[in-house]
């Protein structure tokens, strides 16, 4: 029983650990993809990323020799490309040509919420009730935060049901592709949606790329490559392994502190003031983060077959 318990808490201390890492490098998705599609057409940046990184999970998925997912698995696996492989890129690359990264992190705090939403409909996951007041609290404090510091006035403009549809696909890839690591692994999830997708993103890019071809100075090129990369790559590896881990809502949860990050890349990379408030704000977030990996609850329903101790053998 002890060594249930202790392998329970190790899996909950690497989910947040690497979570913290994805989050990290999802971050500066919002700042990377303001200089990019300031340069460069924002269909080929959304589409342009996802075949750069579809090529390199391509040769990681030949290198490591994985197998490939079952039917239902590629079922699964066409919501995780839908959320964050297209879905995603796409409605913040339109949004953040007229609009700005802060404001952009106005409206993406609602992504923990939308996962945790996600994890119960999709995963199973049931959280406990001081998990969603602590989780409450926390987007609470970051929306107020954040409408604060970008004045947003509270109309609706289209830029901003574009990142709400960003929200929504997003939170389904999420919480989709974070249910499938516990099978696949958190790299071979992400991997193999990219892998999936690339039917549509190269069409797509080919074409966006003839009708507007792309032309950009070395910041433009240097946040696509981020994207490329880090964003649409990278990033997964560390997120979708952290959710399988340590529990879709939960670690979902860590993403309550990606706008205040995204704020304080904004401020380096785009010359955005941050204030006061914005540092009291990001210790008032993070104390809510902190409670939400305190709660205890009904975790991620277990699958005998595929049991999570099994993630310690794959990224």
């Amino acid at each position: 029983m002890r060594a249930k318990s202790n392998t329970t808490e190790r899996d909950r201390i690497t989910g947040l650990v690497l979570g913290g890492l994805g989050v990290l490098g999802f971050s500066m998705s919002l700042p990377a993809t303001r200089i990019a599609v300031g340069e460069i057409d924002p269909w080929v940046v959304a589409f342009g990323r996802a075949v750069g990184a579809g090529l390199m999970a391509w040769f990681y998925l030949r290198l490591t020799g994985a197998t490939r997912p079952t039917p239902a698995q590629w079922r699964r696996l066409a919501v995780v490309a839908t959320g964050v492989v297209v879905g995603f890129p796409l409605f913040t690359s339109l949004a953040l040509t007229t609009q700005t990264a802060a404001h952009g992190a106005v409206v993406v705090t609602v992504l923990p919420a939308a996962t945790a939403v996600f994890a119960v409909l999709r995963a199973g996951e049931r959280p406990p009730l001081m998990f969603w007041i602590a989780s409450g609290a926390g987007l609470a404090a970051a929306l107020v935060f954040m409408v604060a510091s970008s004045g947003v006035t509270g109309a609706a403009a289209p830029t901003d049901l574009f990142l709400l549809a960003a929200v929504v696909l997003c939170g389904l890839g999420y919480a989709e592709g974070g249910g499938l690591a516990r099978e696949l692994g958190g790299a071979r999830t992400i991997c193999w949606a990219l892998v999936l997708s690339l039917p549509v993103t190269v069409p797509v890019t080919a074409v966006a790329a003839l009708a507007h071809p792309p032309r950009s100075d070395t910041a433009g090129w240097l946040g696509f490559a981020y994207l490329t990369v880090v964003s649409m790559f990278l990033g997964f590896f560390a997120w979708y392994a952290g959710l399988a881990r340590g529990g879709i809502a939960r670690i979902g949860q860590i993403q309550l502190a990606q706008p205040v990050l995204t704020l304080a890349w904004s401020a380096l990379l785009l010359d955005e003031r941050v204030t006061i408030l914005a540092i009291g704000a990001s210790l008032l977030v993070l104390a809510c983060v902190v409670l939400t990996q305190r709660t205890r609850g009904n975790g991620p329903a277990a699958d005998p077959a595929h049991p999570p101790a099994s993630l310690t053998t794959r990224t």
